[in-house]
């Protein structure tokens, strides 16, 4: 899984839809939505730091890097930064923030700007998935409840702001207002095109995240079900003895 999303992340940012996406907004969208949302999860069920806290050797420059990963993991800027809640900035800063404050312009317009918005991607999209597929040891558990709340919130964040790509009167981007020719399209048609995408291409993988959560809670529920009923079985149902020894002695005092 790791290879896999580092193989995806290179054909992102070196085939040809590198080269579209300093054209059209549409495939920049695409390129961004693949680094957000398509390549965390799959470096993260590859699970690195489980490979890190186990594989690195305990003395040297190896226990120095692991007390470090240790000492981030365990920090309270973790725990905050891992925080369900923390989905909402995390999720409008690549977004909204992005796109409806001129950020996006002075960023695309030198090389470097792009590399940075690129390496956000990646980082944002690994810290908004975290909590909802790793199984590396996070400073905070996550339960099933909270998994289904940041998933439900991330779809209608993606879906409001393909919505506002969609329905946009002006071009939001200038980097992307005067698309060439060659493309035969104009830019209001190239950034509905980009907000289709981002309702669709984007929704994708939350709702599969959303589904696999809701039948794993499920699940978790049916073991617990089935661990209680065989504590029970083996030690009885403690409740239903108690009641009946109540009805017993009800029906003594009755009786006197």
């Amino acid at each position: 899984m790791f290879i896999l999303g580092c193989a995806i992340m290179f054909a992102a940012t070196t085939t040809g839809l590198q080269t579209y996406s300093r054209e059209l907004l549409s495939a920049f969208m695409l390129q961004q939505l693949t680094l957000l949302l398509i390549v965390p999860p799959l470096l993260i069920l590859g699970s690195p730091g489980t490979v890190l806290l186990r594989g690195l050797p305990h003395h040297g420059l190896s226990l120095r890097v692991l007390r470090l990963a240790i000492g981030v993991l365990r920090s309270p800027f973790a725990r905050l930064i891992l925080h369900p809640l923390a989905v909402v900035p995390l999720l409008l800063i690549p977004l909204f923030g992005l796109y409806l404050t001129g950020a996006a312009n002075a960023l695309l317009s030198t090389e470097a700007g792009r590399i940075a918005l690129q390496l956000t991607f990646v980082v944002l999209g690994t810290v908004t998935m975290l909590p909802l597929v790793t199984a590396d040891p996070l400073p905070r558990r996550t339960s099933y409840v909270a998994r289904v709340f940041d998933a439900f919130i991330e779809m209608q964040i993606h879906a409001a702001f393909g919505l506002t790509l969609m329905f946009s009167g002006a071009p939001l981007v200038a980097a992307f207002a005067t698309p060439s020719a060659e493309f035969d399209t104009t830019a209001l048609r190239d950034q509905q095109l980009a907000g289709g995408l981002v309702w669709t291409y984007g929704e994708l993988p939350v709702a599969i995240i959303l589904l696999v959560s809701i039948v794993r809670w499920q699940r978790q529920d049916s073991r617990k079900a089935a661990r209680a009923t065989r504590e029970g079985d083996r030690r009885g149902d403690s409740e239903l003895e108690d009641y009946n020894a109540y009805l017993q002695r009800l029906q003594q005092r009755n009786g006197r």
